[in-house]
């Protein structure tokens, strides 16, 4: 089944494709989440040999969806002790097959000067 993202107006809404429709399950509010369409469907399996760095789009009852760069990874939930607060932007690394969450570092970008 396909599950998409979608954050707009101030609210998540988690849809799923049937037929050639997309029908809502859930609206919440969005939070820090940025307005958008994700395509959650398209997220490939976490290699747990890697780390990854982004922020937490969804979790659902199996899994935590992260949103990398412009990819989306999945995580299985089971893997974490406390899972992720969606819209966070966490690195998640893997040790001893148990994922590690902490807080990603904050990325400098450019300013302007006076």
């Amino acid at each position: 089944m396909k599950n998409r993202l979608l954050v707009m107006n101030g609210h998540r809404i988690i849809q799923h494709e049937q037929g050639t429709q997309w029908h809502n399950d859930k609206v919440e509010k969005s939070g820090t989440l940025k307005p958008g369409i994700y395509n959650i469907y398209l997220a490939t399996q976490a290699d747990k040999a890697k780390s990854y760095d982004g922020v937490i789009l969804h979790a659902d009852k199996s899994s935590v969806f992260q949103q990398v760069g412009k990819s989306y990874v999945k995580h299985e939930r089971a893997d974490f002790d406390k899972v992720p607060e969606i819209g966070s932007n966490i690195n998640i690394r893997y040790e001893q097959e148990r994922a590690i969450a902490s807080m990603s570092a904050v990325k400098q970008g450019r300013r302007l000067t006076q």
